[in-house]
C-alpha cells in the first residue's frame, strides 16, 4: 500500500501557500485492508476514509467513466490494481494533478508544475468535458489565482456551455463554486471566465445581459454596466467585505438589463425590476437567506444612498424604515457597504469615500435614540401609537438635521 498527498494541497505547496486541507490517495489497497488499520469508511460514492487520528481523508485510487449527463454521472472503479497516474488523469486540471510520496518526491504525469511555473490553467485529459462544475470550478481558479485559461480548454468549456452539459448543474453546486469564487481576491475574473466561455448566458442570463448596455451620463458613460457591476464586486473584494455584500454588489443593477434606458433617472424602475430579478434568482439558485435579504434590499433601494445630502427628513426616515434598520443594524451597515462600493466602482473613483454613508449612520443613531415605548406609554389613544412613534422620529431627524447646519 502506497500513500500519496493530491490535489490542492500539493499545488498550493508549490505556489508558497498556506495549506488548508490535505486529501491523500492509497494505492494498492481494499477497502477491507483500509478497515483493518483503523480507517473510517465515509465515501457514499466511491471508497473514501478517514484517519483513525487525524481524521483526514485518505480515498482509493480510482477512475471514473461517464454515464449519464451531469456531475452525478459517473460510474467509479476503485481497485488495487488502479495506478497513481490513472488516478491523476481523471483530475480536472493539471495544476491539480500533482502527487507527492511520503518521502516528498513529486509525481507529476501532467506537468501540472510547469503549468503553475506558467500561471495557466489546463485540462488535464478530453474528460474534462464529462464533468460540468469543471467550468465553475476553472472559473473559480482564475478568479483566486490570476491564471489564465490555456485556449484548448477555453474551448471544452465553450463546447460544454454550447451542448448544454452546464445546464446539468443543479444549484447547489452552482452556489457553491459562486459563492467561494466571490470570495476569492478578483471575484470579476470568474465571472469574465464564465462569460468567455459561453457558459454565463447558460447560468446567470440576468447577469449577462448587463454586458453592452451602457451606464448613464449621470454614473460614467464610458464603460457599460456589466463593466461597471465587475468593478463594484472587485471593490467589495478588496475591501474584505462579506459574502452577503459581494453577492449584493454582483445583482445590484440586474434591473438595467431589461429596463428601458431613457427611464433608467427616475431610478425606481430599474430598482423595482432589480428587485424582482434578484428575487427569481435567489429562488432558483437556492441563495442563501442572509444573501437573499440584503441583495433584495440593495437591489431596491441603492440608488437612495448616493443622494442622501439632498434628501428630505420624510425621505431619509422612510428608507431606515424600509431598510428596515432600527431592527437589522447590522444589515443596513452591509448595505452602505455596497452601497460604498456601488459609488466607488468607477473609473477614477476607486480611492473616493463614500461620505454619504457617515451621514446616514448618523441619521439612524439619531433614530435609534427615540423611546418607542416611552411615546407609546404617553399616548392615550392606542390606534395612534404607530402615528406619534413615527412622528418622534421624524423629529429626530428633522433635529439632527439642524444640528449639522
Amino acid at each position: 500500500m502506497q500513500i500519496y498527498t493530491v490535489g490542492g494541497a500539493v499545488r498550493d505547496e508549490l505556489l508558497g501557500l498556506p495549506v488548508q486541507d490535505r486529501d491523500y490517495v492509497v494505492v494498492g489497497a481494499t477497502p477491507e485492508e483500509m478497515v483493518q488499520r483503523g480507517f473510517r469508511p465515509v465515501g457514499k460514492d466511491f471508497p473514501v476514509f478517514l484517519h483513525p487520528r487525524t481524521h483526514e481523508e485518505y480515498a482509493l485510487a480510482r477512475t471514473e467513466r461517464k454515464t449519464a449527463r451531469g456531475y452525478k454521472g459517473f460510474q467509479v472503479f476503485a481497485a488495487p490494481e488502479v495506478t497513481l497516474e490513472e488516478d491523476l488523469a481523471r483530475r480536472d486540471l493539471t495544476i491539480n494533478a500533482i502527487a507527492k510520496d511520503e518521502a516528498g518526491k513529486l509525481i507529476d504525469p501532467y506537468r501540472g508544475a510547469a503549468d503553475l511555473r506558467a500561471g495557466i490553467l489546463r485540462h488535464v485529459s478530453p474528460a474534462f468535458v464529462e464533468d460540468p462544475v469543471r467550468v465553475l470550478r476553472v472559473a473559480r481558479f482564475a478568479a483566486r489565482f490570476g491564471f489564465s485559461i490555456a485556449p484548448e480548454t477555453l474551448a471544452l468549456m465553450r463546447e460544454m456551455a454550447a451542448n448544454g452539459e452546464v445546464d446539468a448543474l443543479v444549484p447547489e453546486r452552482v452556489w457553491q463554486e459562486l459563492s467561494r469564487g466571490l470570495m476569492e481576491k478578483t471575484p470579476s475574473r470568474m465571472i469574465h471566465a464564465l462569460r468567455e466561455s459561453g457558459a454565463l448566458v447558460r447560468i446567470l442570463p440576468e447577469l449577462d445581459a448587463l454586458f453592452g448596455v451602457p451606464q448613464t451620463a449621470e454614473y460614467h458613460p464610458e464603460i457599460d454596466t456589466g463593466v461597471h457591476v465587475m468593478m463594484v464586486v472587485d471593490y467589495a473584494a478588496a475591501r474584505d467585505y462579506s459574502l452577503p455584500v459581494r453577492f449584493a454588489a454582483l445583482t445590484h443593477d440586474l434591473g438595467k438589463g431589461t429596463t428601458p434606458r431613457e427611464v433608467w433617472p427616475r431610478h425606481i424602475d430599474h430598482e423595482l425590476r432589480s428587485f424582482e430579478l434578484v428575487n427569481a434568482l435567489c429562488r432558483r439558485l437556492r441563495i442563501p437567506n442572509d444573501c437573499r435579504e440584503l441583495a433584495l434590499v440593495v437591489a431596491r433601494f441603492h440608488g437612495i444612498p448616493l443622494r442622501a445630502f439632498d434628501l428630505r427628513p420624510e425621505t431619509i426616515l422612510k428608507l431606515l424604515l424600509e431598510t428596515d434598520a432600527l431592527r437589522q443594524a447590522p444589515r443596513f451597515e452591509a448595505f452602505l457597504q455596497t452601497c460604498a462600493a456601488d459609488f466607488c466602482g468607477r473609473l477614477g473613483y476607486q480611492d473616493a469615500v463614500f461620505e454619504q454613508a457617515d451621514f446616514l449612520r448618523s441619521a439612524l443613531r439619531a433614530v435609534q435614540k427615540v423611546d418607542a415605548g416611552a411615546v407609546a406609554g404617553q399616548c392615550d389613544d392606542p390606534g395612534k401609537i404607530r402615528d406619534r412613534v413615527y412622528e418622534a422620529r421624524l423629529d429626530a431627524v428633522k433635529e439632527w438635521l439642524r444640528t449639522r447646519q
